[in-house]
């Protein structure tokens, strides 16, 4: 244990490379969920914005030190996050597809935000409880049977046709 105290002491940015793979393994299994229900950003999505989202934070801690211009870096993850989010939001004639999806983007890059800061029960925990609500809780989602909120009868996933 203490070899590996050791080396992280003298090469820190190896906590960063934990930190990342942790942040990419906890958005895993949110991206294996909606990866499994065909749904338009799934594994590979999911990883790469907790991922990126972790790196972001490790620069703004490391570059900056903790203080304002950290904060700013946080800030415009939050906001390119909603941009990319906000892709995945189609309307269709049946209604509204994707908002369970954004979403999912959105808090999983707010997993890896918190793993990257270092706060790794905060992050796990908030992963897991992501995937529970998505896994478990479909009663009136768009998840459940092909359905929109409203009730609506339609695919998740438009076809192009209908767009």
């Amino acid at each position: 244990m203490d070899a590996v105290a050791d080396l992280l002491t003298r090469y820190p940015e190896l906590e960063g490379l934990l930190r990342l793979s942790l942040a990419g393994f906890v958005a895993l299994l949110v991206g294996f969920d909606r990866e499994t229900k065909n749904k338009p950003a799934g594994v590979r999505t999911h990883v790469l914005v907790a991922i990126g989202s972790a790196l972001f934070t490790l620069v703004g801690i490391y570059a900056f030190g903790p203080g304002d211009p950290g904060s700013r870096v946080a800030a415009q993850i939050v906001t390119g996050i909603g941009f990319l989010g906000a892709g995945t939001i189609i309307q269709v004639k049946s209604g509204v597809v994707g908002l369970t999806t954004a979403a999912g983007i959105w808090a999983v890059a707010a997993v890896g935000m918190a793993i990257g800061s270092g706060l790794y029960i905060l992050g796990i925990g908030g992963g897991i409880l992501m995937f529970l609500v998505l896994r478990f809780l479909t009663y009136g989602s768009d998840d459940e049977a092909g359905n929109d909120v409203a009730g609506h009868e339609g695919p998740t996933r438009p076809t192009p046709p209908e767009l």
